[in-house]
């Protein structure tokens, strides 16, 4: 019995530790390299024999105007997408979670983009917002070619674009995790309220809405931190152009990697794993106590 016991407690510590392994190796063992390097004077010229030089690298970061200016389009781009995501995502699923005609088609139609290579979305987007592109055109041909404008070619309408790219792309899938909250609360709760007298905003506010939080936690978690480590989408549709303007963090520590600043770019690196870290677990952690009080 003693034995049998011992084997049953020891099996799910066992059971973990191939995940444990992998995820030290992958994970861990790079952030604890990184972080060490980013006090060094790491790059192409000194590869194998860099230096100690404290928090050089960090200071010269924050006194670096372009550094600046993407943190701030980096917050930028992640509040703003987080919470049309989020609006987006809630309105859509409020509208497909009725027991309308073609929903599963309208479904699939709003999933859609985020299935879709972000590469392909960006070249897409890029060809039609380019100056000559498909918009301008089209705005041409309906007699409006005083709207035209360079739309990747200045700070407002490039950073608009690719917050209405990612906004496209994710609301769809911000959707399902909204619909599966909606259709996780039972109706039981509706029928008793409108037995009560109460109207469909007073069902919305008292019902739908405490309820739908813990979908809300996964939601905004997930959005704010990808928001914050955004890449790809700014890479393809204006490579953090038109000038620096549409820098974020992501795309700041990929330039000074490329050209060699390696000590520089781990210590970008490290300063957006800390932000991303804990912004991601205030707002989880909020949440989270919002679904306990509710």
């Amino acid at each position: 019995m003693k034995k049998s016991g011992k084997k049953a407690v020891m099996y799910p510590l066992l059971a973990v530790v191939p995940a444990l392994v992998v995820y030290t190796l992958f994970a861990v063992v790079p952030i604890v390299i990184s972080f060490f390097y980013s006090f060094t004077d790491w790059n192409m010229e000194r590869l194998y024999d860099s230096t100690f030089i404290g928090i050089k690298n960090y200071l010269e970061l924050i006194s670096n105007p372009v550094f600046l200016k993407s943190i701030g389009n980096t917050f930028l781009f992640a509040v703003s997408t987080t919470v049309l995501k989020t609006v987006v995502g809630f309105v859509l699923a409020l509208a497909l979670v009725k027991n309308l005609y073609g929903r599963g088609l309208m479904r699939a139609v709003f999933y859609a983009p985020c299935v879709i290579s972000i590469t392909v979305v960006g070249v897409l987007f890029k060809s039609i917002l380019a100056n000559r592109g498909l918009l301008n055109n089209a705005l041409a041909l309906m007699g409006l070619k005083w709207l035209s404008h360079d739309w990747l070619g200045s700070y407002g309408t490039a950073m608009g674009s690719v917050i209405f790219v990612e906004t496209w792309m994710w609301a769809g899938f911000n959707m399902f995790i909204f619909l599966s909250g909606l259709q996780a609360i039972p109706q039981d709760y509706y029928e008793s309220a409108t037995l009560d007298g109460a109207s469909a905003f007073e069902k919305f506010k008292h019902i739908t809405m405490p309820l739908i939080v813990p979908s809300l936690t996964v939601v905004g978690t997930l959005s704010i931190a990808g928001g914050l480590k955004v890449f790809d989408i700014i890479y393809v549709i204006t490579n953090g152009g038109p000038g620096f303007d549409t820098q974020v963090l992501s795309t700041y520590t990929y330039q000074s990697f490329s050209l060699g600043f390696l000590g520089e770019s781990t210590a970008g690196s490290m300063i957006l794993a800390v932000i991303v870290a804990a912004i991601s677990f205030a707002m989880n952690r909020y949440l989270t106590k919002r679904e306990v009080e509710m």
